[in-house]
């Protein structure tokens, strides 16, 4: 065999040589390329799982605007989640979920309700404050009996309203009555900010301290008198994620709905303060 026809064989076996390893490389690329993207897709597929089924949210009476607008946003962007309310005095709330009542969320008007589930150990997270509330005064529209401060509230010739001491807002007015040495005597106590609400909407009282976003949110049917001594008797407004709820992945998502700035705008938006 000449030196020209071995050069020539030679150069052929390095070029195959060199092909097959391109090929080898590139067939590990798009291996490594696929591995790669799958496992994009899988982390992101974990990462955002599909919410689906509904929860119960033991609420506040006084979030029942506010939660009910934040109800709708959440089932819009969750197609196929359910919110469910059950709203009333915080507790009484709290002693039915202590008792078992089945929920997934509670969100509390005072950090003391609050304790009354956390003390049995029902959460399932450490409760966080989201907003904070301060009261006010709801007259009948037009405020008729000229009712500027808190100390008018004590005049024999009104009906006022109050909730019961054992509901933050009835423990709340309690304290700026205290703070200012006043005495007052109801014509009733409610249960909850609501019943105390609609007691001067339906005109069965002239006056009752309820809070302002309850003020806020009957409109033009009662008429707010604000008072300085509500300033020290603010109630924080804690959320907790219950130790037995059914749905926990979508209770979840709605604290996280209540705490976020989408969240925060609408309590905001309500006449509830930042917390």
């Amino acid at each position: 065999m000449t030196r020209s026809v071995r050069r020539t064989r030679r150069t052929l076996q390095l070029a195959g040589a060199s092909v097959a390893a391109l090929l080898a490389l590139s067939a590990c690329s798009s291996s490594s390329d696929d591995s790669s993207a799958k496992t994009k897709s899988d982390t992101s597929s974990s990462a955002s799982p599909k919410l689906s089924g509904s929860i119960t949210v033991f609420a506040a009476a006084s979030l029942k605007e506010s939660f009910t607008t934040l109800k709708s946003d959440f089932e819009k962007a969750h197609p196929g989640t359910t919110v469910n309310f059950s709203f009333g005095g915080s507790d009484t709330l709290a002693a039915q979920i202590t008792s078992g009542a089945p929920a997934d969320v509670f969100a509390s008007a005072s950090p003391k309700t609050m304790a009354i589930v956390t003390d049995k150990k029902d959460n399932a997270t450490a409760p966080a404050t989201f907003v904070r509330n301060q009261l006010e005064i709801a007259t009948l529209p037009g405020n008729p009996d000229k009712i500027s401060s808190l100390k008018d509230l004590t005049k024999s010739s009104l009906k006022v309203v109050l909730c019961d001491k054992t509901v933050p807002c009835g423990a709340a007015a309690q304290k700026a009555l205290d703070a200012s040495k006043l005495k007052l005597t109801p014509v009733s106590y409610e249960e909850d900010v609501k019943s105390a609400l609609n007691k001067v909407v339906l005109k069965e009282a002239d006056a009752a301290v309820v809070y302002k976003t309850d003020v806020k949110a009957a409109g033009s049917k009662v008429e707010g008198v604000e008072f300085p001594e509500s300033a020290n008797a603010i109630n924080d407004y804690p959320i907790t994620l219950l130790k037995d709820a059914p749905n926990p992945a979508v209770a979840k998502a709605f604290i996280a709905l209540v705490q976020s700035a989408e969240g925060q705008q609408v309590l905001t938006d309500a006449g509830f303060l930042k917390p």
